[in-house]
């Protein structure tokens, strides 16, 4: 299954949505649409992984850029997920230590970014 992205603003918060897998043939489209955002000048990112079913060593690599971009321009990305196998390749890699991980989008747009680490 290819990957589809879609971006809408919740709160102070760009929200990208991104759906199908996220692999080497598929991150560029994700990749494109967080360099969208920051170009735009929208810093606080949400990526919004529910709907991600598989993401591989590549898809890592971009949540890490984004989170270095963002943090670059003064912002922050926070991630959405709860696919319990995604949760645990986040907690493998020690990704949910440095990036703030939320079920759903509405209890992460409640409240201020979190602080850049």
């Amino acid at each position: 299954m290819r990957v589809t992205v879609d971006s809408h603003t919740e709160a102070r918060w760009s929200v990208v949505a991104a759906t199908g897998e996220v692999d080497l043939s598929s991150v560029p489209a994700v990749r494109q649409a967080i360099n969208d955002q920051l170009a735009a000048g929208k810093v606080d990112l949400l990526l919004d992984l529910t709907e991600v079913t598989f993401l591989d060593s590549t898809g890592l690599g971009v949540l890490v850029g984004a989170a270095k971009r963002a943090r670059a321009c003064g912002g922050s990305l926070a991630l959405v997920c709860d696919n319990a196998r995604i949760l645990r390749l986040l907690r493998i890699t020690g990704l949910d230590r440095t990036l703030p991980v939320f079920a759903d989008v509405a209890s992460a747009t409640v409240g201020p970014a979190p602080a850049p680490a």
